[in-house]
């Protein structure tokens, strides 16, 4: 029946496509879940810049909150709205994947953004595919046939470039452009007066330190309704036992982690932000970053605030799970911890001397993966959509 269905929405693409409409654009996020990242970047510039175009989201349904809230035009994902919408668009403006049984118009392009620099190995380079639902060579496979609809792959650095063709199996044009999510942050980095505005509408307040926890997910981690339970321990009620008189935490969990934390007992300490903001305004408000092997540190680098790496599970993540593009040791710029105590110690040097966190490789780290974030990056990819 499952097979019956994709293939009557095939063929609905295909008759749909006969009639594009050359000022439409659709957009997607993170599957339809949010309302951020290099797709809304784009989005509001157009918006802006050239009104007569029609623009519209793809949503989830579950996830229409902040697009009612923000009166963001929007169709719900596989509804009949959307099969008028999708199929018509001249641009499909995408920083995941989409299911293979959509049919890409041949006239639709199809702008793939991505969603980040990688350190961990992605797509057909990750050695042994841990994921439910997949084999090895079954992942490898979609990767495959997903990148051939592509028209355009935005990269935001050289060594993503390289990285992206042959970790997606991709052949077509790269636009190595800087990612339009990161324009904001370049532009803005030293504006005290919108970090202000931030952090009042957030609720924080403006006496204290920020500090943005900010992990990736990890396949090994528990699944719980399809989605994935947070599985590293972290100190939250000692850091807000600790520094709650000089730091505020931010929480941002990656949009794969399904649950929702309680932080009641520490409502000015302890936050959590992993929904309703976006996280490049989160980069451009905190003034230190703990991750792990999450792609916001290469953001967060244009802002030349330190960053922390808790990495518990360093030797498992490389060997049993991904690997990873570069070595570690000589690359990251800010010292790698395994244990609560450690998140312990840097905090107070982090308190008392900031710029002691950073390693000797942090410029070079700044040359290597942010070098073409000028600001412009949203206009550069722009002008490949409202061409002809």
């Amino acid at each position: 029946m499952r097979k019956l269905v994709e293939g009557l929405v095939s063929v609905l693409f295909k008759i749909m496509g006969c009639f594009q409409n050359e000022k439409l654009v659709y957009f997607e996020s993170f599957h339809g879940k949010q309302y951020s990242d290099n797709p809304k970047a784009i989005y509001q510039f157009i918006e802006k810049q050239y009104p007569d175009y029609k623009l519209v989201w793809g949503v989830t349904k579950g996830y229409e909150v902040p697009f009612r809230a923000q009166n963001i035009p929007f169709v719900t994902r596989f509804s009949i709205k959307w099969f008028f919408v999708m199929p018509r668009a001249k641009a499909w403006v995408i920083n995941t994947r989409t299911p293979l049984w959509l049919h890409k118009p041949k006239n639709t392009r199809y702008i793939q953004t991505w969603h980040g620099t990688p350190l961990k190995k992605i797509g057909c380079d990750i050695p042994e595919v841990k994921i439910p639902g997949y084999t090895s060579e079954s992942y490898r496979e979609s990767f495959r046939k997903e990148s051939a609809r592509w028209n355009y792959l935005i990269s935001p650095n050289a060594y993503s470039t390289k990285i992206f063709g042959q970790a997606f199996q991709y052949n077509g044009i790269i636009k190595e452009y800087g990612y339009p999510r990161n324009d904001n942050l370049t532009l803005e980095k030293d504006n005290f007066e919108l970090k202000q505005q931030i952090k009042e509408k957030l609720g924080i307040p403006l006496d204290k330190k920020l500090v943005l926890y900010a992990p990736t997910w990890r396949e090994t981690d528990q699944r719980v309704g399809g989605l994935y339970q947070f599985g590293t321990p972290f100190p939250f009620e000692k850091i807000a036992q600790t520094f709650g008189d000089e730091i505020v935490l931010l929480t941002r969990m990656h949009y794969l982690v399904a649950q929702q934390f309680d932080f009641s007992n520490w409502p000015d300490r302890v936050m959590d932000v992993s929904t309703g903001i976006d996280m490049s305004d989160l980069l451009l408000i905190s003034d230190l970053l703990i991750t792990d092997y999450s792609s916001c540190m290469f953001d967060f680098a244009i802002t030349n605030q330190p960053i922390l790496y808790y990495i518990p599970d360093v030797a498992d993540y490389e060997e049993e799970l991904r690997g990873f593009y570069f070595d570690l040791d000589a690359t990251l710029p800010g010292p790698m911890i395994q244990s609560e105590e450690e998140i312990m110690h840097y905090l107070e040097i982090f308190l008392t001397n900031t710029d002691t966190l950073k390693t000797k490789h942090y410029q070079q780290f700044k040359d290597k993966f942010t070098a073409l974030e000028d600001g412009e990056a949203t206009k550069r990819i722009v002008a490949q959509i409202v061409q002809n």
